[in-house]
């Protein structure tokens, strides 16, 4: 049966920037919901300082819930090779300190989509630094995930492997038992692309997900999809909203994860609009994992 996780998206500003948020005080707030786990942010201020890393292993622990996952965005698609092997260094950290805080799983992306770097260029570049990165993560048990990503929040370009072919030939590219891909149903919206079609075709693959949703402000997808193509900044039309009240099909995504026999974690990203928000979500995720996942509960 799928675990539920949270992610600290309201919060990402005062954990990672201006520390107007301490780690501790995360904790204690996703200690109120009822949850397994806290999806970890490898940006956090306090991780910079790796005596913290088994402290908030222990804080997690103390609750009765674990860390599971954690996100990270390697950019793996510069040109130039210092920069790469640079990147390649922060994410065998990266899963050091996923191994440290007792997770199993590590994000990795492709990169930024800079100009004039070609399909092909992209895709040979990202599988050779995250190949380089498997055998760490095999030692030390951790699996990492390739998301379809739209952008990490301090990126200038969107995902290389933003659009689903570019991400599809990426994970066809890479077969490793500790390889494995984490689904976003609402990145495929910016990338003017069908969530639904997209899990169809990775879904065998799929070992977590983040469970997020989204809504458009103003316009239509078409208009995003003109909007957002090779700009620079984060989207301005479409933004996260309580899960079960945006775009996505949850029950049609539950449906095909069941059928292939999902049992990892779901990762909640929401709560941008406050903790009630948050837990409305949650309460509506285990509602739908009780539906397709009867026989346990």
């Amino acid at each position: 049966m799928p675990k539920l996780a949270v992610f600290p998206k309201a919060f990402m500003q005062a954990l990672c920037k201006d520390g107007t948020m301490k780690v501790s005080e995360w904790i204690q707030l996703a200690n109120n919901l009822d949850v397994h786990g806290l999806e970890w942010y490898a940006g956090f201020l306090e991780m910079e300082n790796k005596a913290n890393w088994p402290l908030f292993r222990k804080q997690v622990e103390d609750c009765k819930k674990s860390i599971p996952m954690l996100c990270c965005s390697p950019d793996f698609t510069h040109p130039d090779a210092s920069f790469r092997q640079k990147e390649i260094q922060k994410q065998l950290n990266w899963i050091e300190m996923t191994h440290v805080l007792g997770g199993s799983y590590c994000r990795v992306l492709s990169g930024q989509r800079r100009p004039d770097l070609s399909i092909e260029q992209g895709v040979d570049l990202a599988a050779e630094c995250i190949e380089t990165c498997l055998p760490k993560a095999e030692k030390l048990g951790v699996t990492l995930i390739l998301e379809n990503h739209y952008k990490d929040d301090f990126w200038e370009y969107p995902e290389f492997a933003q659009q689903m072919d570019v991400f599809c030939t990426l994970v066809d590219k890479i077969d490793h038992p500790y390889f494995g891909v984490n689904y976003d149903p609402s990145n495929t919206y910016l990338a003017g692309e069908d969530p639904l079609e997209l899990l169809y075709q990775v879904s065998d693959r799929v070992v977590t997900m983040h469970a997020s949703d989204r809504y458009l402000i103003e316009g239509t997808l078409e208009d995003l999809r003109k909007e957002e193509n090779d700009s620079v900044g984060y989207a301005k039309r479409l933004r996260h909203g309580e899960i079960g009240q945006g775009l996505n099909d949850y029950d049609a995504i539950f449906t095909e994860l069941k059928r292939v026999g999902f049992d990892g974690w779901i990762s909640i990203e929401d709560g941008v609009d406050g903790m009630e928000q948050l837990e409305r979500s949650v309460l509506f995720l285990r509602k739908k994992i009780k539906q397709y996942w009867p026989e346990f509960n």
